[in-house]
């Protein structure tokens, strides 16, 4: 275990680095920060840091910069996360309770988090598979032509188009509409399946082909993997960063391209708690030079998909984390009341 002293010296290297973008010596951190210790100790107490690969020295410069490892020691004990300001805060929700649709809250959700971070900012759409039904919409189009609209607790849409094997009467479909969200409004999109297995049996016999078409069109559109989407934005923040980046910031830019690799980040963010990921423990290649934070968002304390930032290991981590968790509740709020 390290010393409360060197945890103190390894807070100001962090914290300095990340402020200055410069390696950062004994006599720098003795003039910035009341350590209390002489500019000798604090270089005994480098030497202890570096030795236990918290710190390194990046080329003949005296000065000092984090580890990965040292960043995760300050994530893990040193940094508490930054509470946002009564204006940051009075600014978030005006953004966001101006959307009008889902894609706009996500939409709004990106570009607020990439300018509150300046990071590059991802966030994935609420997943059906942990939404429940809030209507189904049944519109006749044609005599054997229905559209079907789904619409989920989340706020989210789904319109399809159904073709009838006969024409359906606008009695059948409201008798059809009607048992529908009887048995499936307020339940979760997983249960769907078995509540509505014998529905056509309460149909008469002409009607049963257009009662399984319609059900058959809903299981379809629960079953798509269209939940797995995501918006990425503020991919001209790494610009600002490239000398943070080994060689060049190319992997990083390919790694973001590939949705499945972002997707799998942030599943790998817990539902509600708080998870950043730093340099090397994220473990796609691309992405070893970055850190992810990440959360879950949703309403009534379930989360219902994850949002986040990428950007380099120097990075402002209590401020970061204070700005992902801010918005992730307020986006959260939204949905519960949409």
């Amino acid at each position: 275990m390290l010393s409360e002293r060197r945890l103190q010296v390894l807070r100001a290297i962090v914290q300095d680095y990340v402020g200055t973008e410069e390696p950062v010596g004994s006599k720098a951190l003795t003039e910035r920060h009341n350590l209390g210790v002489s500019p000798a100790t604090v270089r005994n107490d480098m030497a202890a840091l570096e030795d236990e690969g918290f710190i390194a020295q990046p080329h003949t410069s005296a000065g000092r910069i984090p580890t990965d490892k040292g960043y995760r020691l300050f994530v893990d004990k040193l940094a508490g996360v930054k509470p946002m300001t009564a204006p940051e805060r009075r600014a978030i929700q005006n953004f966001l309770e101006g959307a009008v649709d889902l894609d706009d809250v996500v939409a709004r959700t990106v570009r607020l988090l990439a300018q509150l971070t300046r990071q590059v900012a991802v966030v994935q759409y609420p997943s059906l598979t942990r939404s429940t039904v809030r209507h189904v919409e049944l519109l006749s189009l044609a005599p054997a032509r229905v559209m079907l609209v789904l619409i989920t607790d989340t706020g989210r849409v789904e319109q399809r188009l159904v073709d009838c094997p006969a024409p359906c009467g606008e009695a059948t479909l409201a008798d059809l509409r009607a048992r529908l969200n009887s048995r499936v409004a307020g339940r979760r999109f997983t249960d769907v399946p078995r509540l509505v297995e014998d529905l056509p049996e309460a149909f008469e016999v002409e009607d049963r082909g257009t009662v399984s078409a319609v059900l058959s069109t809903l299981l379809e559109t629960l079953a798509e993997e269209n939940e797995e989407r995501l918006m990425i934005g503020g991919t001209a923040n790494l610009t600002r960063f490239g000398h943070d980046f080994p060689l060049t910031i190319r992997p990083v830019l390919e790694a973001l391209e590939e949705q499945v690799v972002l997707l799998k980040l942030l599943g790998e963010a817990g539902d509600s708690g708080m998870t950043v990921r730093i340099g090397h423990e994220n473990a796609y290649e691309g992405l070893n030079s970055t850190s992810v934070v990440a959360v879950g968002y949703g309403s009534g304390g379930e989360a219902v998909a994850k949002l986040g930032v990428v950007g380099p290991t120097r990075m402002d981590y209590p401020g970061t984390m204070g700005a992902v968790r801010a918005v992730a509740r307020y986006v959260g709020q939204i949905l519960a009341e949409s």
